[in-house]
């Protein structure tokens, strides 16, 4: 009689035998990891090794860009120019400190186009601009004359004086006893006149007016003022009233300063001072920039 346990044991041993568990499979991934970390380290080895050719050409074009020689640090990302002065960069993104490109100096040797298209520009700058301010000139000029022929028409050219500044046109009328009395500030009819005669002149333009008021520098005590400051300020007030109440020039256009006599036309010593440099001067502001205007004396002796 055949033993059922033994006919199962070798059916059982017939067939494939069930497989351990692997407990060392993480060597596998450790070993991955140790290769990556190698790879990397080739890689940061590679990139320590500084191309000398491609190092001088950056130098060189910084150095360019900063119109100086340059000195590069290989550890501090720096850039050093040939008076000492450093400007930290970046030099992978390409960022760092403004340079101050309108006092860089261009070494001729190194780049003679870069300099001569910097000084092409810079010229052709300065002639706009001074093209800009004989326009301007031009034009003030123009108001001058009329209201110069709209004075002689009156028999009261004598009564008005022109010059061109900085600020721009300034129609200086002196305030003799016919426009205001002895250390007061109410236009006379003569001076309501006179200013008539100028105001038609500045009223199509779209400039802003300017009234400043002076007096002149006798050591002569204001009766009814505090100071000459109080008198010259009340005298350009008035002129700016009355060219607004007369719907000369609307309010916005204009302003008022006194200065006493501090901004005078000649000095003491001059026999002219007393009368001249009692005076009220009205300005029609130039609208150009700045630097334009600076340019406007020069304009002027130019014509």
């Amino acid at each position: 009689m055949s033993n059922p346990n033994a006919a199962r044991g070798r059916k059982h041993s017939g067939g494939h035998e069930e497989e351990h568990e692997n407990h060392e499979r993480w060597l596998v991934t450790y070993a991955d990891m140790l290769t990556l970390l190698m790879v990397l380290f080739v890689v940061l080895f590679a990139m320590s090794q500084v191309d000398q050719k491609k190092f001088t050409a950056l130098r060189d074009g910084l150095a360019k860009g900063f119109g100086a020689p340059a000195v590069m640090s290989g550890t501090n990302n720096a850039v050093q120019t040939a008076g000492g002065q450093s400007s930290s960069i970046d030099v992978a993104a390409g960022v760092g400190a403004k340079p101050d490109l309108a006092n860089a100096k261009v070494d001729n040797a190194q780049d003679p186009a870069l300099q001569k298209a910097v000084q092409d520009a810079d010229r052709a700058r300065q002639q706009r601009m001074q093209s800009s301010a004989q326009k301007e000139v031009t034009n003030l000029e123009e108001v001058k004359r009329q209201i110069l022929e709209a004075a002689k028409q009156q028999g009261m050219e004598d009564a008005v004086r022109f010059a061109i500044d900085e600020r721009g046109l300034v129609v200086t009328i002196v305030t003799s006893e016919v426009v205001f009395a002895g250390d007061r500030a109410d236009l006379l009819v003569a001076g309501q006149r006179i200013l008539d005669v100028v105001a038609p002149a500045l009223t199509p333009l779209p400039n802003h007016i300017e009234v400043d008021g002076h007096t002149n520098q006798l050591p002569v005590p204001t009766k009814y003022y505090p100071s000459a400051w109080e008198l010259s300020s009340a005298r350009a007030s008035t002129v700016v009233r009355y060219l607004i109440d007369q719907g000369h020039l609307p309010a916005s256009r204009l302003s008022a300063a006194g200065f006493a006599g501090e901004r005078p036309l000649y000095p003491p010593s001059d026999p002219k001072a007393p009368s001249l440099n009692r005076r009220v001067d009205i300005i029609v502001l130039s609208t150009l920039p700045a630097a334009e205007r600076a340019l406007l004396p020069s304009a002027v002796r130019a014509n």
